[in-house]
């Protein structure tokens, strides 16, 4: 958001080095972090250890192969595989329904995001600045969660704890993305009814918009 805000880069840039270094403070402060922060380099070296999640993790996709064991069929649910329900739902997916499985859940993500992206543009060139900001602002959340929570279960970042949007079980990660969906889904029907210029007056004027600009952005 702030990059689409054309705020200067420097200002980017510093707030960039201000939190890459508190983060690294707060992992150096506990040892405990540091080993975590450690041990996903190389799980098999403590497979039953520090490295025990990470592992049975990646013996979850290695068992799903390309297609999959089918649907219900998987092994490291049943116990081998801590969080198998929350953090690490996609190892099961994955074991489950194979590798094809795995990028169909990936496309769909894609999609979504593209698909939010997209109306951000579109309310953009409405000068809708408030729904272009949150419609992006949610896409990049969408994609950022996912895109962590994949890297943590295939042992490409070390464990953060972030749930798979709209599939790991939980009551308030599942409340919060329905909430954030019902929210987008406001946004695009306020974009498109700024279109009809019938209804564009029933819109409420809360983007600091014009009357000038409103009814250049009815016309359009």
């Amino acid at each position: 958001v702030f990059l689409i805000e054309r705020l200067r880069w420097i200002f980017v840039i510093a707030l960039g080095v201000v939190g890459g270094a508190l983060c690294t403070l707060f992992v150096l402060m506990e040892p405990y972090r540091v080993a975590r922060l450690m041990t996903f380099l190389e799980p098999f070296k403590d497979p039953f250890g520090k490295g025990f999640q990470l592992t049975q993790s990646l013996i979850a996709f290695g068992r799903g192969g390309m297609m999959g064991l089918g649907l219900g069929n998987s092994v490291q649910k049943m116990n081998y595989l801590p969080e198998a329900h929350t953090d690490f739902i996609f190892a099961i997916i994955s074991e489950e329904t194979g590798l094809v499985g795995g990028l169909v859940v990936i496309a769909l993500f894609g999609w979504y995001v593209l698909r939010l992206l997209h109306d951000s543009r579109l309310a953009f060139e409405r000068r809708m600045f408030f729904e272009g900001y949150a419609m992006f602002g949610f896409a990049c959340l969408i994609f950022s969660q996912v895109f962590i929570n994949i890297a943590v279960a295939s042992g490409l970042f070390p464990t953060k704890g972030l749930t798979l949007p709209f599939i790991s079980y939980g009551g308030s990660s599942v409340i919060m993305m329905a909430l954030g969906c019902a929210f987008m889904i406001r946004c695009d029907f306020e974009r498109r009814c700024s279109e009809i210029p019938e209804l564009a007056c029933l819109i409420p004027d809360l983007h600091g918009r014009t009357e000038k600009d409103r009814e250049e952005a009815a016309a359009r």
